[in-house]
């Protein structure tokens, strides 16, 4: 490749990649791709939202199956960072999520669109992703796992959906997925999903209040998120406890969410155990030192 016509020599592979895809030559277009890769790295390109697309169009073009693919979006994404160090560039995953959702590729779309900020197109995806693979009975989980997922854990997102699998056990297809929205420290786009999901899925009715109470939880959770009240977090914790217990991942999701917008410290040993026991811990500690510059106060919790 010239030194000194980089982008020229780079647009001649993107255009050879294409046209091999065009002709069903995956090695061929594949290679070509991971070498327009490799001179964007060689070539410290700054990331742009032109090169973002182009990359975006040779993954949708890539075989879904094959582990060029794999091996080209972790790539990818590792350059969109800029060196930075974080999981890649929003716009990219969004583009990305976006083909695998076209592929009802559901669980991989869901991963990218954790870590973009499209709530919408999220939300949109998993009423789709609800619709078509989950129990009636399940309509509430799947937006519940999104919302509290949106915390600063990495995974690689290659989970496996058997296609047609209707009713395959949710929590087993998302166990070994990121964190969700809140834990992402993502509020504005967890609301956002959240509220799309439940205006558009034909099977929850207009609400708040809502039917299901998974769904008023999450609606308490994203109010007290503004509020930043310990005290509330824990009662809605102590309160929605059979609906909590439904997926074992919620007690770890909401034990990260308390320490990132509650001020809760991180997990300890405690008498109590589990989530409850680290809040109850907590409350405790607070209110011993507040206790010299304040009386008790008898009035109720307000979770509005």
């Amino acid at each position: 490749m010239s030194q000194s016509k980089p982008a020229e020599a780079r647009e001649l592979m993107c255009s050879g990649a294409l046209l091999f895809f065009s002709h069903g030559q995956q090695n061929s277009a594949s290679d070509l791709s991971m070498l327009v890769l490799e001179s964007l790295e060689k070539a410290e390109v700054e990331v742009a939202d032109e090169l973002l697309e182009s990359l975006a169009k040779l993954f949708s073009l890539m075989d879904p199956n094959s582990p060029e693919r794999v091996a080209f979006v972790s790539r990818a994404l590792k350059w969109s960072s800029g060196g930075s160090g974080k999981l890649g560039h929003p716009r990219l995953h969004q583009l990305l999520a976006l083909t695998l959702w076209k592929e009802q590729n559901y669980c991989e779309s869901r991963y990218h669109f954790l870590h973009s900020s499209d709530g919408e197109g999220c939300a949109n995806m998993l009423v789709e992703y609800a619709t078509s693979r989950g129990f009636r009975s399940e309509v509430d989980m799947f937006v519940a796992q999104a919302v509290l997922q949106y915390v600063p854990f990495a995974v690689l997102p290659w989970l496996a959906w058997p296609p047609g699998a209707r009713g395959w056990p949710l929590s087993r297809a998302l166990s070994g997925l990121s964190r969700t929205f809140l834990c992402l420290k993502n509020k504005s786009s967890a609301s956002v999903v959240f509220t799309t999901y439940t205006q558009k899925h034909p099977s929850i009715e207009n609400g708040p209040p809502f039917v299901q109470p998974l769904l008023n939880f999450i609606w308490f959770l994203l109010l007290a998120v503004d509020g930043g009240k310990l005290t509330v977090f824990t009662v809605l914790c102590e309160q929605y406890q059979p609906s909590l217990r439904r997926d074992p991942m919620y007690n770890e999701y909401l034990d990260r969410i308390g320490q990132l917008f509650f001020g809760v410290p991180p997990k300890q040993t405690s008498s109590y155990g589990g989530l409850l026991g680290n809040l109850l811990s907590s409350l405790m500690g607070s209110s011993e030192q507040e206790g010299e510059d304040s009386q008790d106060d008898s009035s109720p919790i307000e979770l509005d």
